[in-house]
């Protein structure tokens, strides 16, 4: 059965949007996926599906958190093919010894990358920023609290995404590519 990863944006940072993983797994279970996982506690969900694509799952699971938890959270969901595409095709990664400090921005909608390319103008070097094919990415060399281009990936410029830092990312491929998931 296909293995998908569900990114929920903007959970459980501060006291607004409380999502409790163990409710994030049932509700998932709820919607006839199984194995369902999280990592984190930051809305990083590993399921199996049976049907359905990437986005319709997003779709799907965002309205049954709005339905049923009354929050509403916009979802990315990937397959782990779609994941490790991402994983392969990050040009940053050799390059960035601190795992913490390299962003991979999801979207469900590659179109959306445009609208986060608007953050290249914030990079000050030595940081990195590349958009690629299916996601950006963003090497902040000095801490991503001291970038303001992670801080605008991380606010309202990146709103149609989704960050993660890599070792976050790593994780969530290896938990997808267990062998019982």
């Amino acid at each position: 059965m296909p293995v998908f990863v569900a990114l929920l944006r903007g959970i459980n940072v501060g006291k607004a949007k409380r999502i409790p993983m163990a409710e994030l797994r049932a509700l998932l279970g709820e919607l006839g996926y199984t194995g369902a996982a999280t990592l984190l506690n930051s809305g990083n969900a590993v399921f199996q599906a049976s049907k359905g694509t990437s986005a319709s799952l997003a779709s799907d699971i965002s309205a049954a958190i709005a339905s049923k938890l009354q929050i509403d959270v916009p979802v990315i969901v990937k397959s782990t093919t779609e994941l490790n595409r991402i994983i392969s095709e990050n040009p940053l990664a050799r390059n960035a010894p601190d795992h913490s400090r390299l962003l991979v921005a999801f979207v469900q909608d590659t179109k959306a990358l445009s609208e986060i390319g608007a953050i290249e103008r914030l990079v000050l070097p030595p940081e990195e920023f590349v958009v690629g094919k299916h996601a950006a990415y963003l090497h902040c060399v000095s801490g991503i609290l001291a970038s303001k281009a992670g801080e605008a990936l991380l606010g309202k410029p990146g709103k149609a995404a989704t960050t993660r830092n890599w070792a976050t990312v790593i994780k969530l491929q290896a938990l997808a590519t267990k062998p019982d998931a």
